[in-house]
């Protein structure tokens, strides 16, 4: 199987390049990347707790999916093609805001990405994809702020990071789903 490559960027989100993904984690280059939020009517957040044999942060709790754009591919496809691969649906995609930051891991790979943060919006249960899920739950957003609090080691390093924006931007602007 080829390796994915990532599409590295300037902090103008202008391509400049693509680059392995392994690669660009190893040498932490800013790449391009999103981050999607299903909410239910219920104003509940879905979580997805990533399955036991990822490379990194295996088995703890992150947004409802995330990845990394292809060329010629907008955030919105992507975003919509990687929900269907990991939770196995589709949901109409807006994007929020994007925003870079930096989060390195214990085992020396480090995410260092403009990531684009999209919302969608579905009632339903989602079809995990068990090579990518491990588990998955909807939260009320203070209850998993509140958790994040309580249990940060439960999270991954970056959904810390775009949650608290995420949540930022929800409390002060008014959705429609």
């Amino acid at each position: 199987m080829k390796e994915e490559h990532v599409i590295l960027v300037n902090q103008s989100d202008e391509q400049i390049g693509t680059m392995p993904k392994m690669e660009a984690h190893e040498k932490a280059v800013l790449h391009r990347a999103f981050s999607v939020f299903i909410m239910n009517k219920k104003g509940e957040t879905m979580l997805q707790q990533r399955a036991a044999h990822k490379y990194h942060s295996p088995l703890l709790w992150t947004n409802t999916c995330c990845s990394h754009q292809r060329v010629g591919e907008t955030n919105i496809q992507a975003g919509k093609r990687r929900l269907q691969e990991e939770m196995g649906f589709q949901a109409e995609l807006k994007e929020l805001f994007s925003f870079i930051y930096k989060a390195p891991f214990d085992n020396g790979l480090t995410e260092h990405e403009l990531d684009h943060v999209m919302v969608g919006y579905s009632d339903y249960p989602p079809e995990i994809n068990p090579e990518e899920v491990a588990d998955w739950k909807w939260m009320l957003p203070e209850d998993v702020k509140n958790d994040i609090a309580a249990n940060p080691d439960h999270y991954t390093a970056w959904f810390k990071i775009i949650f608290e924006k995420f949540y930022s931007y929800i409390t002060q602007h008014k959705f429609e789903s």
